[in-house]
């Protein structure tokens, strides 16, 4: 689940290359690995100072998705990992 809700988010976020510096694709991998616990809606990384708000918000609210799922209890993974797929199987982190 993860993965894909990933692959949907960098898929969406695919722009025109930049004409100067670094594409929109390179930028937001340097944002979405600047991404911590301090950043929010207004206090974004250095990295993700270029992105547009929208592309902003999308890839700060993946990192809140994937790391409330990695702190969930076990229990709770292995529920959404069987909503997800039917089983539990790892189709989502921490499992």
């Amino acid at each position: 689940m993860r993965a894909a809700i990933r692959a949907v988010i960098v898929g969406g976020l695919v722009l025109l290359a930049a004409a100067c510096g670094k594409s929109e694709a390179e930028m937001q991998a340097d944002c979405q690995k600047a991404i911590t616990k301090a950043a929010t809606k207004t206090n974004r990384p250095d990295a993700c100072k270029e992105l547009s708000q929208k592309d902003y918000d999308t890839l700060l609210m993946a990192w809140i998705i994937d790391n409330t799922v990695e702190d969930m209890p076990q229990e709770d993974q292995d529920v959404l990992d069987l909503y997800d797929d039917g089983h539990v199987n790892g189709s989502i982190p921490g499992d």
